[in-house]
Parts: C-alpha cells; structure tokens; sequence
C-alpha cells in the first residue's frame, strides 16, 4: 500500500512538472516570438506615420476573423476567468493566433492597445489543451488555467514573482490551494527563463532616489496614490463604456472596429503626434526622467479605451502603465516627492487599481525598481486599490477581499440613507 502511494504521488508529481515546463516553454516562447514581432511592426508604424489611415482596414480584418471564426474566443481574459470560475469547456487553440495576429494589426497601424492581454490568452489557450490530454478534472483545470496566466503574464513583462502572483490574485486569491501555488511560480519562471534563452530583452525602469521614510513623504504618497485610483477607476471605466456604446449602436461586430479605425485615424492627424499609439513605451520611460503634461494621461485613457471598445485587440496593462507614469511624471510639478518615484509608484499603483491586484503589484514594483521603494511602491498600491471602485478592466473577475466588504458596507448605507 505504501509502495503504491508512493508511485501514485511521484506520477502526479511528474505529470504536473512536465506540465509545467511544457507550458512555461511553449508560453515563453510564444511572448519571444511576439515580443520581437511585436518591436517589428512599431518600427514600421513609426518609420511610416501615413499607415495610421489603413487602421479601418486592419479593424475590418480584425472585426471579421473574430466573427468568421474566433466567436467562441471573442471575450479575450475576460473568456478565461469566467472558465476558471465555473469551467464549462477547453479553450480552443485558435485563440492564441487570433489574439496574436489581432494585437500586430492593431500596433501596426497605431492603435493603442497593450500586450498583456495577448501574452495570457495565449498562455491561457496553450495551457488548456493539456486538460484533454491528461483527462484533467474541473479542480485541476482550474490549476492550468492559472499556469496559463501566469506564463503569459511573467513572460511579456520579465516579472516572474510579480507574474506568479497575479494569476493567483485575479481569479482570488483566497481559494487558490498551495499546489497552485507552487505550480504558479515553477511555471512563471520557466516562461521568464525561456524568454530570456530566445535572448529578447524586456524594458528596464529605474528610480535612482528614494526619499527617506518620515510623516510628510508617506502624506504625499497616499494623497498622489488616492489621484491614481481615481485614474484606474476612469480607465476601467471609460474602456467599459467604448465597448457598451459600439455594441449598442453598431449591430454587426465587423463594423465596430472599422468605424472606430476610421474616428482614431482622424484624430491621430489632428493631433498630429503618435505618442499615444500603440504602446508608447518611450513616453513610459522618459516619464522618470521628464515632467509630463497633464493632458498625456487623460488622453492615453480616451484613445486605449476608444480602441479596445471598438474591437481592436490588445491589452490593458501596458496603457495602465502608461496612464501611471505620466500622472506620477505631471504630479511632480506640484508633488515634493523625486519624479522617478513618482512616476514609478503611478506605473504599478493605476494597475492595482484597475486589475484589483494590489500584492502582484507591489511585487512587481520591487522587482522593476528595487526593493528601497517597497514601503512607498506597496503604500501607492494598496491605497490605489481601495479607491478604485469595485469595477476594474476584466468585468468576470469576481472581487472579494477587503475592498469588497468595504464597497458592500458603502453600498448598503447608500441604500439605507434613500
């Protein structure tokens, strides 16, 4: 009887290691492979700015490959948290290639998207076809869901711990069980690894200061971390309402991102820059270094939720990032704090809020910047997260926790009141 425990125990064991460096390679090397393609097709957008006029064309191309053939894909994320949440069936395979082929048309031609979003669900299809073929139960299905996530998100930021992290924390934390855990983080870093073997590079941040800890700092950090929760509620929010208004008044799907193409090419010209399209990494990182205006932030809103409602394809995360930055960078005209901090704590703050990952987050902090700014990185995150609100860019992620009590509470004396 021992004997054959142990035999059951050290198959089970070597099937989920095989899993998991299975999926942490392949995952790792589908985030290599868009990565470099995705560096590609920036440089020709920004080497050709009249290609922003094709952009109803790719929309068109875009809005037809879902309807013709990625309808049963078509919810992106939103797809695999509803299947880790009640587990229905396996995520067809299809869905990597559309989402990859779907994001590279979108920068190509000056959308402004992400590539988050694109990195899991690729993650997440590859990861999923694995159910089939070890027979997995709805327990263990979820367990690959969340190795799916987890790849694809450590691999396209270079984040391993901050990856592991975030595929337990958005499908909630609290009822994930230590196997998955641990699974996350082997398959997290089997991704980063692989990605670093392909020999791609991912973005490197600094913040070269870090103020020292006293009464007056810690006041500014959770007055400027209350604007940036704010700004991930607006995000959220705005890219929600794009969606609801395409969907209500354009009837077939194809259209929507044609007729959004067309109203983003337009005010690409008039504004006659093209910093707010595609990822717009290099406004990202002259944001520790410069002051930003205002208007970059509100504007990178306006144009990500624009063209993800419309039906492009993408992510939210890196926009997320961008929208924190450059808040971070302005606040530092008026804010005493050093702008590289600032602009750090904005990148990883706005994403807590509006992903409702506030842990992943200032993991993620550390890792990008450097374990000095944690107490500041993990104050701008958790204050960021509570004011928020309760709706945040995946609208199947289910919020529990802390925040969910507190918005419940608000809820029921708003009732009350009335």
């Amino acid at each position: 009887m021992i004997l054959e425990n142990t035999k059951k125990t050290s198959s089970l064991l070597f099937k989920w290691i095989f899993i998991c460096i299975t999926v942490g390679v392949l995952s790792g090397s589908a985030s290599a492979f868009f990565l470099v393609a995705l560096e590609w097709v920036t440089q020709i957008r920004e080497n050709n700015s009249w290609i922003i006029w094709l952009l109803p064309i790719g929309g068109l191309l875009i809005g037809l490959g879902y309807h013709y053939w990625g309808e049963s894909v078509v919810k992106g994320n939103n797809l695999l948290l509803e299947e880790y949440e009640n587990p229905q069936r396996t995520i067809p395979l299809k869905m990597a290639p559309l989402v990859l082929i779907g994001t590279l048309l979108t920068h190509l031609f000056g959308g402004s998207a992400g590539r988050e979003g694109t990195a899991v669900q690729m993650g997440g299809a590859i990861a999923d076809q694995f159910t089939k073929l070890f027979q997995l139960n709805s327990s263990e299905r979820k367990t690959i869901l969340i190795l799916g996530i987890s790849a694809g998100f450590a691999s396209i930021f270079g984040t391993p711990l901050a990856g592991a992290l975030f595929a337990l924390e958005v499908v909630y934390f609290s009822k994930i069980n230590i196997k998955s855990i641990l699974l996350s983080f082997l398959v997290a870093y089997t991704a980063y690894f692989t990605v670093s073997l392909w020999q791609v590079q991912h973005t490197h941040y600094a913040i070269p200061f870090v103020p020292a800890i006293t009464v007056i700092n810690l006041f500014w950090v959770v007055l400027v971390s209350i604007l940036f929760g704010l700004a991930a509620m607006l995000f959220s929010r705005s890219t929600h309402m794009w969606s609801h208004l395409f969907s209500k008044t354009i009837a077939f799907p194809p259209l929507r991102p044609f007729i959004g193409g067309i109203i983003l090419a337009v005010a690409l010209f008039f504004i006659g820059t093209t910093k707010y399209a595609g990822l717009g990494i290099p406004v990202i990182v002259d944001a520790f270094t410069t002051a930003n205006a205002p208007s970059d932030f509100v504007l990178k809103i306006l144009f990500t939720g624009f063209t993800l409602g419309a039906g492009f394809k993408g992510g939210e995360v890196t926009p997320l990032f961008f929208v924190g930055a450059t808040l971070g960078s302005a606040l530092s005209l008026i804010v005493p704090l050093p702008i590289a901090l600032l602009a750090g704590m904005g990148f990883v703050a706005v994403f807590s809020g509006a992903t409702h990952t506030p842990i992943a987050c200032t993991v993620m902090g550390l890792e990008l910047f450097g374990i000095e700014s944690g107490l500041f990185v993990g104050l701008a995150c958790g204050t960021a997260y509570f004011c928020s609100g309760s709706m945040g860019i995946y609208k199947a992620q289910i919020v529990r926790g802390a925040k969910y009590q507190v918005y419940q509470k608000l809820k029921r004396k708003k009732t009350d009141f009335l």
